[in-house]
C-alpha cells in the first residue's frame, strides 16, 4: 500500500539553511520511527505571502510502509 505524508515549515531571512536542516531531520525521524521500507518519491513546493516573498516550505513524501 503507498501512503503520502505532509510536512511544512516556516522559512525567515538568514535562517533557511537551519529551518531545512529542522525539516530534513522530522522526515527522517519519521522514516525511522515508521519503518518505512521505501520512500517513493519526495517534492517540495514554496509557499509565499500576497507579495510573493517566500514564507514556508511544504515538503510531501510518499512511501510504503
Amino acid at each position: 500500500m503507498i501512503k503520502v505524508k505532509t510536512f511544512g515549515t516556516e522559512i525567515r531571512p538568514l535562517r533557511t539553511m537551519n529551518e531545512l536542516a529542522q525539516l530534513d531531520g522530522l522526515v527522517n525521524k519519521f522514516i525511522s520511527e515508521n519503518n518505512v521500507k521505501n520512500v517513493i518519491s519526495v517534492s517540495d513546493s514554496a509557499t509565499t505571502d500576497d507579495k510573493g516573498e517566500t514564507i514556508g516550505l511544504i515538503r510531501v513524501i510518499c512511501y510504503e510502509p
